[in-house]
Order: C-alpha cells, then structure tokens, then sequence
C-alpha cells in the first residue's frame, strides 16, 4: 500500500487525525496544567516536573526510538504487503518493550529517594514513586502506536491520547486538591496530581489493546515468509538505537540541566532548597507553555516517517522530496507565528494564566522560551526527515553538540548572580538554536531537491513578525483602554500584591484573536500555502477553492 494523495491514509490524512487529537488533548492539557500550576505551589510544581524528567529520559529510553522503527518498517512491509513480516515484527517488538518497561518499573519503584536526592530536590520521591506505573504502562501502549502508524492508521493513537489526558485532568487534579487541602503537603499533592498519568497510561494502554485486536482479525491470510527473528531485531536495532540515542540526549540533558539549576542556586548562589524549588517553580510554569508549539509537531514527525519511507521503497523519491519540503513549510507556517506570540506576549500570558507567581520574571523567561520553541519545533521534523532518509546517526550529532553547549552555558549563567535563574532559558535558546540551524544545512546540503529555505521560512517569517508587532501593540492600547476596568491581582507567595491593567485578560486575549487573523489574512495574501500543499490534505482541492489558493 503505497502512500498517495487520493488515498484515504494519505500522508495529511493521518497529520490531520493526530492534529485533532492533539488539539483535543492539549486543551485538556490546558484544563490540567494551568490550574494545577494555581493549586500547587512553584515549589510543589518544581516537585511535580523533577519528577516527570527522569519519567520522561526512562520512556525515552524504553520507548524513544523503537516506536519510530517499527513504524518505518511496518510501513515498509505494508508498501510490499508483506503481512507476515508486519507480524513477527509487531510481536518482536512487543516482548522488547515489555522488558524495557519491567526494567524502568523497578528503577523508579525501587529507588524514589535515592533519585530525588540526586536531583537535588528530596521532595520530588513521591512524584517519583507515583510515575512508576505509568512507565510501565506506556511500553505496549508505545508499541502499539507504533503498529497502528506503520498502518497509518492514527485514530487508535489519536483517542488513546485522549485517554490520558482526561485521566490527568479528572484524577490528577482531584487527588492534587484532596492531598493539599487534607494533608497540606505540597510534596504529596504534586504526587497526587502526578498519579493521573500512571492511571491514564492504564487505561489508554487498554483501549489500544482492544484496537489491535479487532484490526488483526480483519486482517486476509498472508502468504509471505517473514525474515528470521535475528535479522529483523538487528534491523530494529540499527534504526532504534540511534533514534533513542538522539532522544535520550535531550531527556538526560532536561535531567541533568534540571539538577543544575538547583544545585547552583543553592550553591552558587547560596538559596535554601525551599528558594530554589520556588524559583524553579516559576521557571516549569514557563515551560509548560514553551512545550505547546512542539506538541502540535507530534502529527508531521509521525507521519512523515513512514510516509516518506514508503515512497523511498518503492523508488518514489519525488513524492518523498515533495512530503519533505512540504512538512517544512508546515512547520515554519504553525511554529514561527506561536514562538513570535509566546516572544511578543510573555509576561501578559503569564500574567493571565498564573497570577500568583512572580508574572514579571516569569513573563521575561517565557519570552526567550518562545524564541526557543521555534528551534525546537524545527529541530523535531528535521530530526524526523533525516531519519526517513535513513540518516539517523547526523541527528544524534547535532543533538549532542547542543545539549553539551545547554550544560556549559547553564551552569556559568545561573551560577552568576547577575543572571541567576535566566539562565535557564538563555541556555535553552542556545541549545535549540544550534541543533536546528545544523540539522536545516545538512538537510540542504544533503537533499537538496527536498528544501529551498526560501520558500520554507521568507513568507511565514514576515507574517509572523507582523503579527507579533500587531498583538504586542493592541495588547499595550487595549491594557490602557481597560485596565480601569478589569486590572490584574498578582498576589505573590510571600503575599506582596503586584496590580497592573497591563495585563487585562481582555486586552490579551483581543491582541491573540486580532494577531491572529492578520497572520492568517497575510498567508493567504502572500500565497504562503501552495495549491500543490493542499492536495495532500484531506479535500485539500475544495480548501483551496474556497481559500483562493493556487
């Protein structure tokens, strides 16, 4: 089955299902996050991300490249509809996930404490000890994705996401809220809100499981002969591990950053724990909005994988060459116009969202982070093109030459007093940048039929500036205009109050609608959406006519 625009599963018909349910789940997330960030303290919410970093680096090396293998050669086999190869390969598969799962299990069930002092924050153990299942759950669950993308099937992904994110809403923000007001520990209540991810894995790993059931059985009977287990896990192998390894980096290095950062505003700059949880409180309320713009690259990096594989096993490197470069300008055209927003609106948005953290140290962080997120959202589909192609070791190169540059620069910069927790985000513009910039040149260098950097980044660039200056600007007139109305109450932890209308939930709100149909109006003017583009899109021809696109 190979990947066209006519076919139901073509390459943005599975994109636009995985963007639905990302767009679902990240505004669940939104509903789980935000007020979580408001019922935990920054120091419970420091908690509650030390905790999820080392959760995140063992799913990464249990699940972080092998997912993205299977995919690629589940598509393969499914272009020379080779079911029986798809099938020892899926159980294969399967039976190295569940190891990998039993392991990272033990290691955060059995060692919460030990990890959490590590990381310079003892009280992140019961976070640790609450993600335990869900580290095992993920694994199948992880598979199983992976079998359904190779199919390009991506509903069964899509609603199992969907699935945890509701459980983190429901239970994770119940037990967060019951833990607090009972117990008033902020330790448990981060582990509380913690525990709606174990919960939701379960469950999200239960319903996929009924999925691949009721897919198999629809199967017809193939006649092929599957290759020997050795080959297809040493295949397995060769594109997993550096997949994993590139992946691992950047999650070993949030962990390692992570305990940096504590420990230098304990050390370096000689803060008592509480402090320095406080302030990396403050910093994890930014990030969690700087992670927005990345998650909405989730549909185009899982896509693009075996889509363009496909076309390249059946010799249709011109298709892979268009999927390519199209995947870039769709990146450039959603992240650029979120980083500049982020950029533009830092401290209003902290301000609307967590009003009682420090908004103007919190804003200026978000605002660098913005920057970050562009990088970042390139970094991604780059990462994933490279690996279409089969050049899976150049990512793992330019990732770890960024993230040693993060390390280095992170720990002069927040150890300085002049500088102190900005650090952070200073580090993480440097680390991102780098890592896209190198991977955009050997893409260039390398396939250079597939990008024109001209037509990736000129127009989206110069619509998203333009939105940025416009929602900076309406939201400093629209502060002025209703801040005597509906001023802003930043009440501080310490119980200092900050009252400012700049920060008008109108006024940012206005600003983000307006921006946004001037970036949109300035796509379409600029003609920035190709009719060729569309054509890969789910009735991307009558789009194209109401749009006017050619």
């Amino acid at each position: 089955m190979s990947a066209t625009p006519q076919k139901k599963n073509s390459f943005f018909g599975g994109a636009a299902i995985l963007t639905a349910g990302i767009i679902i789940v990240k505004l669940i997330g939104a509903l789980y996050k935000i007020p979580l960030g408001n019922i935990l303290t920054d120091a419970g919410f420091a908690d509650f991300n030390t905790a999820y970093n080392i959760y995140s680096l063992l799913i990464i090396i249990s699940t972080g490249g092998l997912p993205v293998a299977l995919s690629k050669i589940v598509s393969e086999a499914n272009a020379l509809n080779r079911g029986n190869q798809i099938k020892k390969v899926f159980s294969l598969s399967l039976a190295t996930f569940s190891v990998l799962g039993t392991v990272s299990f033990c290691v955060m069930a059995f060692f919460p404490n030990q990890l959490a002092d590590w990381m310079n924050d003892s009280h992140a153990a019961y976070s640790i000890l609450a993600l335990a299942p869900a580290v095992f759950f993920i694994c199948p669950l992880s598979a199983m994705r992976g079998y359904f993308q190779g199919h390009a099937l991506m509903t069964p992904t899509a609603v199992s996401q969907i699935i945890e994110a509701l459980c983190k809403l429901v239970v994770g923000l119940a037990l967060a809220s019951a833990f607090k007001k009972n117990m008033e520990d902020e330790a448990l209540a981060a582990a509380g809100a913690i525990l709606g991810v174990s919960v939701g894995c379960l469950l999200a790993a239960v319903y996929v499981y009924f999925c691949y059931r009721g897919h198999v059985r629809s199967l017809p009977e193939f006649r092929d002969e599957p290759e020997d287990s050795k080959t297809i896990l040493i295949t397995l192998a060769k594109l997993a591990i550096p997949i994993t390894l590139s992946s691992s980096i950047i999650a070993a290095t949030n962990i390692l950053d992570s305990r940096i950062l504590l420990g230098q505003l304990q050390d370096g700059l000689g803060l008592t724990l509480d402090a320095a949880r406080n302030l990396k409180g403050m910093y994890d309320k930014a990030l969690t909005l700087y992670n927005l713009p990345a998650s909405f690259m989730v549909p185009l990096t899982a896509s693009v994988i075996p889509h363009v594989s496909a076309a390249l096993k059946v010799k249709r490197r011109r298709q892979a060459a268009q999927i390519s470069e199209t995947t870039l300008r769709t990146t450039a055209l959603l992240a650029i116009p979120a980083g500049v927003g982020l950029f533009a609106l830092g401290e209003p948005i902290m301000r609307l969202l967590y009003p009682t953290t420090d908004v103007v140290q919190a804003g200026w962080m978000l605002s660098v982070l913005g920057l970050a997120s562009i990088a970042v959202c390139f970094m991604l589909v780059s990462n994933s093109i490279l690996q279409a192609h089969r050049m899976v070791t150049l990512p793992l190169v330019t990732t770890l030459a960024g993230c040693a540059l993060k390390l280095v620069v992170g720990y002069f910069l927040i150890g300085n007093p002049d500088v102190g927790i900005k650090g952070g985000p200073i580090s993480t513009v440097v680390c991102f940048g780098l890592i896209a910039v190198l991977d955009l040149i050997i893409i260039k260098r390398t396939l250079p039929r597939s990008l024109s950097l001209v037509r990736v980044f000129a127009k989206p660039v110069g619509a998203s500036a333009a939105m940025g200056l416009t929602a900076w600007a309406l939201n400093g007139i629209l502060a002025r205009v209703l801040g005597g109305l509906k001023p802003f109450q930043s009440v501080l932890e310490d119980g200092t109050v900050q009252l400012s209308g700049k920060g008008s939930a109108l006024a940012v709100l206005g600003a983000i609608g307006v921006a946004a149909v001037v970036y949109f109006a300035l796509i379409l003017v600029t003609r920035a959406i190709s009719k060729e583009d569309l054509a890969l899109i789910p009735k991307g021809d009558k789009i194209a006519r109401i749009l006017r696109v050619e």
